[in-house]
């Protein structure tokens, strides 16, 4: 698939791509491989992470082998725009609402009820769905061009460093991944803040990016 880009630098399965102007031939090839079960590398804000189609059980389960991550912990996934969520999760509470409304696109991971037909292995049987909109306007592009939700966790072995530069990546990772779009050195430094509103009050799961005051400060509450 990769073959059929034109004019490219490709070294092996990495492609270059232009972090904020990504070009739309890469963007579709990229989307072609996730919608046939593949897993590439892809830029988010902060570090490189693993892209597969959140609904493909198949290639949820390539992103556990590939991560070594336990089958415990659920992935999130990312998406772009706000009417997929219903194909994600059974309802909005109404607190998610300016969480979204504040933080989206943004560093902000909102843990949902899941809904009964998302993939088993993708929520570890928790029946819990992390979600997120990103800012990254490769992975924005990606969601779209998929027209669905895509897995977003970091492109490494679980318990070792995420990688904010392609060359960086794990030969571990990288040996086993479809493609690698390069965008060049990301941000790096901590990831999204994930904020469960299954739960009243809310609960911070994880501080990232943004801090649980000035998300909780958006909510009017203490």
């Amino acid at each position: 698939m990769i073959k059929k880009l034109k004019n490219l630098r490709i070294t092996d399965k990495v492609i270059k791509i232009d972090h904020a102007n990504p070009r739309p031939d890469i963007i579709s090839e990229a989307a072609l491989i996730i919608k046939s079960g593949g897993v590439i590398s892809f830029p988010t804000r902060h570090l490189y992470g693993l892209g597969a189609d959140a609904f493909n059980a198949g290639a949820v389960d390539r992103v556990f082998k590939i991560k070594q991550r336990p089958y415990n912990k659920p992935l999130l996934v990312l998406l772009d725009k706000l009417k997929d969520l219903t194909r994600l999760v059974r309802n909005v509470p109404s607190v998610a609402t300016p969480i979204m409304e504040r933080f989206w696109p943004g560093e902000v991971t909102i843990v949902f009820e899941a809904k009964d037909s998302l993939p088993e292995n993708l929520t570890a049987g928790t029946d819990r769905i992390g979600v997120r909109m990103p800012e990254h306007p490769v992975a924005l592009a990606l969601a779209n061009s998929v027209k669905g939700p895509i897995t977003a966790t970091s492109a490494n072995i679980t318990g070792h460093g995420g990688c904010s530069r392609v060359q960086d990546l794990d030969p571990l990772i990288a040996d086993k991944l479809d493609l690698i779009l390069d965008a060049g050195p990301l941000k790096g430094g901590i990831g999204s803040t994930v904020i469960d509103v299954t739960v009243d009050p809310p609960k911070i799961l994880r501080e990232g990016a943004v801090s649980s005051k000035v998300i909780f400060a958006a909510l009017d509450r203490p």
